[in-house]
Parts: C-alpha cells; structure tokens; sequence
C-alpha cells in the first residue's frame, strides 16, 4: 500500500512522493489525514539541517506530529472503528522512509492506542492537540507553579495563558518582540520586554527558544524562582553563575507530552475550558507543501500553517 507524502530528502529539500505503507497488524488502525500542522520548532531544525543529534535521525523523513483525519480501518484489537475521527501524533509506518515523526502523508498506520478520539466538529483546530497537550505537561503536576511570564506569543506561548487562566490563576504577562504576534491575546497583556520593569517574577516561561535570553530571564525572577525551558534549543545553554547564585534560581526543563497530558487537554477542550480558536493562520493546499513549509518558518505573521490534504490523489 502506497500513500502520497511529504518528504524531506535533506536540508530545504522537501518533496510530495509516493512512499510505501507498512501492513497494518490486529492492534493497527489506518488513518487518512484530513489536516497536518507545520512544526516551527523541531521541523524547522530539521528543514534548516540545524537538528542536533536526535535518536532516529535521518533522511529521507517523512515530518509532522501534528494531525488529525479519520479511521478507513481498524485491525480487530484495535478498539476503534471506521468512520472515527483521530488525533494522530505521528507515525513509523514507512518502508522506504524514517518516520521519526511521520504524521505528513495522506495515509498513516499506527497502533491505535496511539491515536485520540476527537469531536470531529473540532476540524482542522483538532491538529493542535499535540500543542495544546505540550502546554499543559509544562504546568501540571506536583510542585509546578504556573507562569506568572510567559515569554513569546506564538501558538505555544498563547495555550499557556489560556490555560493558566483556565486554572484559574492570575493572567500572566506575556512578552513579545514582533508588533504583529502581540496582537491576539484574550484577558492577558503582551508587552515588549523593554515596556516590563518587573523583576520578581515566581515562575518564567520561555516558549521563544531563545536560548539567548537566559541572562536576562535569571535577572527577571524573584529569589528562588523558576525558569522552565518549553522551547527547543539547538545550540547549547548557559548563563552567568554569579546572579543566578543570588537569586537561587531554579530551571527546569518541560519534555514532550504524555498520553495523560493528551488526554487531560481533550478534556478541557470538550468541556469548553479551553480554545484552540484563532491559533491557525494559514491554511494550504498539500500541493503547495513546497512553499508552505518555508513560509511557516520565516513568516512571523505565521503562527501556526495547517496543510490540507483534500486534494491529495
């Protein structure tokens, strides 16, 4: 079985090829995809050749762990059952091609349990689970403030205020460079770092990936507080010790989702504590994939680019 994909043969070489699908097994299910997201974080490294050493790296790749679409078939153990609407995280289910993440193609096979049902009314917005899961593995758990700062105002940055003010926590303040991506918040202030004299903050959170600014950050928290790292950082980090001893800074690094994260989010969604509204600003064609990726990643106006797979043969 073969499926039309995306595929990334090296650095800003990417394609739409036919690839071939792996047997679907008892436990499996087949997903076609209706929509996939482009990731600016991780899937921009790897579009740059930037990404540093990571398990399961290679090319050709087929990219995407952000994407939802409908169950065409489901093995017997599989507990799913055709005409289901999934999120689906990814997939490696390629003969001829690394899925490390995988979830750009037309069709996908995947174990079941690693698909979510979603209310199809959701619609492309359900693409966004993979995010909006991120954002909550950052702020739940025990001894986990939520960010009283939340610095950049991407689709990232903008699922933590919203769900920091989902917990009925204080609205945080939000900084944001780009005059453009200051534009969009609801019930919290973006401002430019430069307008913040504030210097005392409990909990900072990078979404930016700017490791850059960690200097800045340690200057910016309250004796003791934390700064949790949620962006992806290619380059190595540092700081100067001397400050971050004063303040007895605390970092802490947020990973990827898990499936009680994902599970948790759909939750809030449904019962209407959570929106995934106004997050996607660009929708394109999978036929124009070649174009798409490269704007989804210079484009700052761009926060989160949908492919959409309708057109796919």
């Amino acid at each position: 079985m073969d499926t039309l994909a995306v595929l990334l043969k090296g650095p800003r070489q990417l394609t739409l090829e036919a690839v071939e699908l792996t047997e679907p097994g008892a436990e499996d299910v087949v997903v076609e995809i209706s929509h996939s997201g482009i990731s600016t974080g991780t899937e921009k490294l790897f579009w740059t050749g930037e990404i540093p050493p990571f398990p399961g790296m290679g090319y050709p790749l087929v990219p995407g762990y952000e994407a939802t679409g409908q169950v065409v078939e489901a093995g017997r153990l599989s507990k799913l059952s055709p005409g289901d609407h999934v999120f689906v995280p990814g997939a490696n289910c390629f003969e001829n091609a690394r899925g490390l993440f995988g979830a750009a193609a037309h069709r996908i096979v995947t174990k079941a349990d690693r698909v979510a049902r979603i209310d199809p009314a959701l619609g492309a917005e359900g693409a966004l689970l993979a995010l909006a899961a991120t954002a909550r593995h950052c702020m739940a758990g025990l001894n986990k403030r939520v960010p009283d700062l939340i610095v950049g105002h991407g689709v990232l940055g903008r699922l933590l205020a919203r769900l920091t003010i989902a917990a009925g926590a204080p609205a945080p303040t939000v900084w944001e460079i780009d005059p453009t991506r200051r534009l969009g918040a609801e019930g919290y202030e973006v401002i430019h770092p430069d307008a913040d004299t504030k210097r005392d903050y409990e909990a900072i959170y990078d979404a930016s990936g700017q490791g850059a600014l960690l200097n800045d950050l340690v200057g910016r928290i309250a004796k003791g507080g934390e700064i949790v790292l949620a962006g992806f950082y290619s380059e190595p980090l540092s700081f100067a010790f001397p400050l971050a001893f004063m303040k007895e800074a605390r970092f802490r690094v947020s990973a990827e989702w898990t499936p009680d994260d994902l599970m948790a989010t759909r939750s809030l969604i449904e019962a209407g504590a959570l929106s995934l509204a106004g997050l996607i600003t660009d929708t394109r064609p999978v036929s124009e994939a070649a174009q798409a990726y490269p704007h989804a990643f210079e484009d700052p106006a761009c926060l989160k680019m949908i492919l959409d797979w309708s057109d796919a043969a």
